[in-house]
């Protein structure tokens, strides 16, 4: 998926083309489970907002060259559930640091520290 200049230029570059074009041409494609295509428009025109430097939400924090942290977990294809080193350095994890996973309908997933009490959120 193209991110920040290089997004820009392709976009300007196919100034006549249609939207979903554009959004497959800059690699916002994911595949559904019978295989077709999905265009993901909203994590496109989210990159194009920030691109033009149009920040949305909280902002969070700094990933690895600067790159702002989308807080968002994708299932990978082995159906393992990925953590980036740059969340786990936020929190100052290390390896072999314990987690109990919690799981519900309403909050998804959470991890709680072993020895913690979950924090709720109220509000």
């Amino acid at each position: 998926m193209l991110t920040g200049e290089e997004l820009l230029a392709k976009v300007k570059d196919m100034g006549g083309a249609s939207k979903s074009e554009v959004v497959k041409a800059c690699g916002y494609v994911s595949q559904k489970k019978d295989g077709s295509d999905r265009l993901n428009f909203t994590a496109f025109y989210e990159a194009l907002l920030e691109a033009k430097g149009v920040g949305i939400g909280s902002g969070g924090g700094v990933g690895k060259g600067g790159r702002k942290l989308s807080y968002k977990a994708v299932v990978q294809g082995n159906g393992n559930l990925l953590v980036g080193k740059a969340y786990t350095a936020l929190l100052n994890l290390v390896p072999g640091d314990e987690f109990e996973i919690k799981l519900s309908k309403k909050k998804g997933v959470t991890l709680v520290p072993k020895g913690e009490e979950e924090e709720t959120d109220e509000g």
